[in-house]
């Protein structure tokens, strides 16, 4: 097992902190290790009318704009569940009458330790204050599962934690 001989942080951001850690280990030299601090996330699959809600923005990092699921960031000591409630209504402006944890599982473990929690949303109302954030501008789009799935396959969707939840609740549902 690897461990951190020392451990300095290099930059803290608004969502992130770096810290540049020696690693020892049993079988060599001691070696360094940049690792990602994140609070987590959210990642929603929430079913309407026979299908699946996705949400479609630009993302500024790979300038895409990019078909996903809904999800979002933890704030500090913020439960999953509700931070999926609060990213369901902030970028496909749905509630949730129910949500089910399906997985987690971690984005990036070899330099991140973002763990994305996975929900199933269902029993879904239109939400009356849905406000995406300032620089968000998402359009809600409903896809079948089939259609989904083939959207993956194909590369229309290629964001990972999408299709990681995807393949998840598509497995859930027994392939159907």
């Amino acid at each position: 097992m690897r461990k951190a001989i020392s451990s300095d942080e290099v930059y803290r951001g608004r969502v992130v902190t770096v810290r540049r850690e020696m690693v020892a280990s049993q079988s060599g030299p001691p070696r360094l290790q940049d690792v990602v601090l994140h609070p987590g996330g959210v990642v929603i699959v929430a079913e309407l009318e026979g299908g699946v809600v996705f949400v479609r923005q630009h993302r500024y990092v790979v300038d895409e704009e990019l078909l996903e699921l809904p999800a979002g960031t933890r704030e500090p000591d913020e439960a999953p569940e509700v931070t999926a409630a609060r990213e369901l209504e902030e970028e496909a402006g749905l509630r949730a009458g129910a949500l089910e944890k399906l997985a987690e599982f971690y984005a990036a473990p070899g330099y991140c330790t973002e763990l994305l929690t996975v929900y199933v949303a269902t029993e879904l109302t239109e939400a009356t204050t849905a406000a995406p954030d300032e620089d968000e501008l998402i359009t809600r789009v409903r896809l079948t599962r089939e259609e989904a799935v083939r959207a993956a396959a194909d590369g229309r969707i290629r964001d990972a934690k999408t299709i990681a939840a995807l393949l998840l609740y598509v497995a859930r549902a027994g392939g159907r």
